[in-house]
């Protein structure tokens, strides 16, 4: 049987992708790899995405930053859905240019990440510009949802899901924060049935 784009499945699947204003990576582009601290339920560790790899595809999901409110959404909405995209055999990591502090509090808060799911930083920005995500400057006064001051840059919300062989099969972006992790659970569904007919 010849092999479908994921693309090209999810388009007769009825599913659509909403790919990101500004993102030069689509699918079937190499994904830069990267190495930086993360953390799960508040502790901090070495990820690197070539080691989550070996494991099976990765959803790589860009946000803005930290106790801010789509990306508590969004954090909450990949937390609660975690059992699905394992079950896809993929895992989540999300990337934001927060510091491994601030992502400490975040990945154990149980109204969001809920020690789910790792949360990397990319605090220069190094990473997000590697994937062409644009990397805005922080604003003077901008609080967080606890009402601390984001004194760092931020990106755009888009989400990667990268296979085992480090391509990207989809970019979502452009989407609200739920409708976003919906999508990128269609796509690591899609992939998982795609693997099983080969």
């Amino acid at each position: 049987m010849k092999k479908l784009t994921l693309a090209a499945a999810l388009a007769i699947a009825g599913a659509t992708l909403a790919l990101p204003a500004g993102a030069a990576l689509k699918e079937g582009d190499a994904a830069p790899g990267f190495s930086t601290k993360a953390s799960l339920a508040g502790k901090a560790f070495d990820f690197s995405l070539k080691d989550a790899l070996k494991k099976g595809p990765v959803v790589v999901y860009f946000y803005p930053s930290a106790f801010t409110g789509g990306c508590n959404i969004q954090a909450h909405t990949f937390a609660v859905n975690h059992e699905k995209f394992a079950a896809a055999g993929a895992t989540v990591v999300g990337v934001s240019l927060d510091s491994i502090a601030r992502l400490n509090d975040f990945s154990a808060d149980p109204n969001y990440c809920a020690g789910k799911f790792p949360v990397a930083a990319d605090a220069d920005g190094r990473i997000a510009r590697s994937y062409d995500l644009a990397v805005k400057e922080a604003v003077a006064g901008k609080k967080d949802s606890r009402g601390l001051d984001i004194d760092h840059a931020t990106t755009e919300r888009t989400t990667f899901i990268v296979t085992p062989d480090g391509r990207i099969a989809a970019s979502v972006g452009g989407l609200t924060p739920a409708a976003n992790v919906e999508k990128a659970l269609e796509a690591v569904q899609q992939l998982a049935k795609n693997q099983k007919r080969t």
